[in-house]
């Protein structure tokens, strides 16, 4: 009987023993498949040119069922590639929707950690007559390049383009609502009816020509995270409108502008550069291009949303900038986010007042309500802005109000001390002009030439201040003459000192 309790006390010892390996084994190979499908969610491969690209696995893709090739066929370019949408839009029908790109981020961002308990974003993308293919690819690539459970919703809204089965069949793919306007409304209403549909704790602004890239969302998320109040932006690489060949952007700029409200890329101050101890740490900018932007849902309603009598496109960006700064928010830079953008040329449809009007009938409102005193520059800049219909301000004056924001004289003082202000060493400020030619730098830097063009009344590169000195000023370079001698060129070249 002993001999049979001790080889019964052994079966169960040996079984125990095999039960527990066993599922030690088990535990240690699912964290194996775990951390694989995790790493898989994106395969990195080189590219012919040598660089690392990223693509979703091929059982990851959204696209399943989808048939790209017919929805694509239905409108291909029939003669000048260009003509609809200001893009080689026969380039863009040639890529697939999930096609690789160089994976453009600091090396040091691909070993960052992101907390699990991100929150939901609604991606916002809006569009008038865009090119099926990059409409389809600017939604593939949230698709299959963004953790599943982050993505909320995307949201189409359709700015009552000619045909509405371009978004409509796009309703196939996962997660993908559309909402189609009645009328022609513009960029800035259309934003407003898709965050107003959006149920997701952050909303997640893209144009209609995107192509996200590896992680691009997890480091937008975990900063509003961080900072609710904190409007965010990835840094925007560019789609060659010709090619769409992808090219990684410089980190090391900020958004800004002149005078005139003409938006540009600054590059570092020497003392910026100095004061960042981290590569990846956000970057506070000016302004934001205003494309591409994440925000937390109810600081975007309770900081006013967007201006709605702006029209159709163009000064929504400086509005939101100026307001997000000046009533207790921050615009930033986040460098371990990368989308790129097709920057065109002109713009492929129509604005029902022109394109110049519309504009400084935006501008001009965000200098009304937001500049104080220092609005004369801007019109200064932009004569022809004088005396124009800017519909009803009282309504962002009383939110500018209700919010307690601080006067634009802050914002220059703490957040764009970059920009010169004319009043300091300027005694003029505006075009030089004659007739109906006007002085140009042509978008020429240090040492190009300047010539006359057809004036435009936009300020930009027709922007001059005569300086206290006796120069003649564009920016921080300034009219010379190398030699006296007849004929010489007029060039610019750094202004001497004060």
């Amino acid at each position: 009987m002993k001999k049979y309790r001790r080889l019964l006390v052994v079966f169960i010892l040996i079984w125990f023993m095999a039960m527990l390996y066993y599922g030690v084994t088990i535990s240690r190979e699912e964290r194996k498949q775990q951390k694989y499908d995790h790493s898989q969610r994106h395969e990195v491969v080189r590219h012919p040119n040598g660089a690392t690209v990223v693509v979703p696995p091929a059982d990851k893709r959204t696209l399943k069922g989808f048939d790209e090739k017919a929805y694509i066929d239905a409108t291909r370019a029939q003669d000048d590639p260009y003509g609809r949408n200001a893009f080689n839009q026969v380039e863009s029908d040639k890529l697939g929707s999930d096609r690789p790109i160089p994976d453009t981020r600091h090396p040091l961002c691909k070993a960052r950690a992101y907390p699990r308990d991100l929150p939901t974003t609604s991606v916002i993308i809006c569009y008038h007559n865009e090119a099926r293919s990059t409409l389809l690819r600017t939604v593939a690539s949230v698709l299959n390049r963004s953790p599943p459970h982050l993505i909320h919703e995307i949201i189409l809204v359709d700015d009552f383009s000619d045909n509405p089965a371009d978004g409509q069949l796009l309703t196939n793919l996962p997660k993908v609502h559309v909402l189609r306007n009645d009328r022609r409304e513009g960029l800035v209403r259309s934003r407003v009816k898709g965050a107003d549909f959006a149920t997701g704790k952050v909303l997640t602004f893209l144009d209609s020509h995107c192509e996200s890239n590896d992680e691009w969302l997890e480091p937008l998320l975990a900063r509003v995270k961080e900072n609710p109040k904190s409007v965010v932006s990835p840094i925007i690489d560019v789609i060659s409108m010709d090619n769409f060949q992808y090219i990684g952007a410089s980190a090391d700029l900020k958004g800004g502008f002149d005078w005139s409200l003409h938006f540009k890329w600054d590059t570092f101050s020497t003392r910026f550069k100095a004061s960042r101890t981290d590569a990846l740490a956000p970057i506070p900018t000016p302004m934001i291009a205003g494309g591409l932007f994440s925000i937390d849902k109810e600081w975007w309603e309770l900081s006013g949303k967007y201006d709605m009598d702006m029209d159709i496109w163009g000064g929504e960006n400086f509005e939101i900038s100026f307001r997000i700064w000046m009533c207790g928010g921050r615009m930033e830079i986040i460098p371990c986010s990368r989308v790129g953008h097709v920057f065109r040329k002109r713009h492929p449809y129509t604005f029902p007042d022109g394109n110049a009007n519309t504009y400084i009938k935006n501008t001009g409102r965000t200098a009304e309500v937001w500049m104080d005193e220092y609005k004369k520059y801007y019109h200064a800049a932009r004569p022809s802005a004088k005396g124009r219909d800017l519909g009803d301000l009282a309504p962002r004056r009383k939110l500018r109000e209700q919010l307690k924001c601080k006067s634009f004289k802050w914002y220059l003082e703490t957040v764009y001390p970059e920009l010169p202000i004319p009043d300091r060493k300027d005694i003029e400020f505006g075009e030089l002009k004659q007739g109906r030619q006007c002085m140009d730098t042509l978008g020429h830097q240090t040492g190009g030439f300047v010539s006359i063009y057809e004036c435009h009344g936009g300020g930009g590169n027709q922007e001059w201040a005569l300086t206290k000195g006796k120069a003649i000023r564009h920016l921080d370079l300034c009219l010379t003459m190398r030699h006296s001698t007849p004929g010489s060129a007029v060039t610019l070249e750094g202004c001497p000192a004060a």
